[in-house]
């Protein structure tokens, strides 16, 4: 699968869309805006009216499709982590649901597989999209399976963090010290 395959996918889902995120540091090409975010320099619009990713999020919601994601933190926060997170604050103004859990509240999640895609999960046409990185958190890749266990897997990771997981704007309000 390439880039564009991969994102062909956000274009054919019809009901919703859901990410699991369980590591505290993607290497993505994002490193200056990181390194400006830790210094406090402000950061440049970032809208539905000015990325194009947003502008997915806005339309396919107001189309009564949904967005949701779960980042699984760690505890202190990586650096990563806190610049990510004021990047959630946009994708949720666009109409994506995010939600943030602890690790350490249940011993279940550090079990938790790779980070995935799940579209339309509860629907015959469902599928995934398994994310791959290195221990750097570089990305090396990703697969699109429809494999009946897979998707077993990835419905009940997604429903164990759900089930632990508190509102980004909740999570904000109480970690305000450690942002």
């Amino acid at each position: 699968m390439n880039f564009e395959e991969f994102d062909a996918y956000f274009d054919r889902f019809n009901a919703d869309v859901f990410r699991l995120e369980n590591l505290q540091t993607y290497t993505v090409g994002e490193g200056d805006e990181v390194a400006a975010h830790l210094r406090g320099d402000p950061a440049p619009e970032r809208s539905v009216r000015t990325s194009p990713w947003l502008a997915r999020i806005a339309v396919t919601t107001v189309a009564g499709k949904s967005w949701q994601r779960v980042h699984v933190v760690d505890h202190p926060l990586s650096d990563y982590l806190r610049y990510e997170l004021a990047r959630y604050v946009e994708s949720q103004a666009a109409g994506e649901q995010v939600w943030i859990v602890d690790r350490t509240v249940d011993e279940a999640l550090t079990e938790l597989g790779e980070d995935f895609w799940l579209f339309d999960a509860d629907s015959p046409g469902a599928y995934v999209v398994l994310m791959h990185y290195d221990d750097d958190g570089h990305f090396v890749g990703f697969d699109h399976t429809t494999d009946p266990a897979v998707l077993e897997r990835c419905r009940k990771e997604r429903e164990l963090v759900r089930r632990h997981a508190i509102d980004l704007n909740t999570y904000l309000a109480e970690r305000k010290a450690e942002l």
